[in-house]
């Protein structure tokens, strides 16, 4: 999709530090720990921090 907001980016770094091990693979159980921990009302931006981790996780799977 390109390149993402630098807010997204922090967002998304600052959650996987602090929550690291409650993130997976998987884009729906991500987008329901991100509505847990974090405040944001707005969906499309929980949504655009849940795809974020999702592809982190994705890519430091396969780099093991």
């Amino acid at each position: 999709m390109g390149i993402k907001p630098s807010y997204i980016k922090t967002m998304g770094t600052a959650l996987m530090e602090q929550h690291g091990a409650s993130f997976n693979n998987n884009f729906d159980d991500n987008k329901r720990v991100v509505s847990e921990v974090t405040t944001i009302e707005s969906k499309i931006i929980r949504n655009r921090v849940a795809g974020f981790i999702t592809r982190k996780v994705n890519t430091n799977n396969r780099r093991r």
